[in-house]
């Protein structure tokens, strides 16, 4: 059974950067397309990026030219670097495969303060 597990969250100040990166459990990664997703308090999760097999990338049009999604098959990692946050992206982030979802991980919880 496929196990993601999400780390590199914590509390920012505005304008700071965080890098979150994914790490799942067995060969997965190579031929899907990953995507990073986050859930605020109260609200539905959402996707804020994804890459494809060829690398090609989408973003959120609330994260574009802040947020870099990259992936290394060879090691079964999708990071997410952040930069220049907002308070309004203080959610629990998730990585997960775009089609056909394994098992949601923890995730990982951003904070950023104003």
């Amino acid at each position: 059974q496929v196990q993601l597990v999400e780390s590199g969250g914590g509390l920012v100040q505005a304008v700071g950067s965080l890098r979150l990166s994914c790490t799942a459990s067995g060969r997965i990664f190579s031929g899907d397309a990953m995507a990073w997703y986050r859930q605020a308090p109260g609200k539905q999760r959402e996707l804020v990026a994804l890459i494809m097999r060829s690398g090609s990338t989408n973003y959120a049009d609330s994260v574009k030219g802040r947020f870099t999604i990259s992936r290394d098959n060879a090691k079964n990692t999708v990071d997410l670097q952040m930069i220049s946050l907002k308070p309004e992206d203080t959610a629990v982030y998730y990585c997960n495969r775009v089609l056909m979802p394994y098992n949601w991980g923890q995730g990982t919880q951003v904070t950023v303060s104003s």
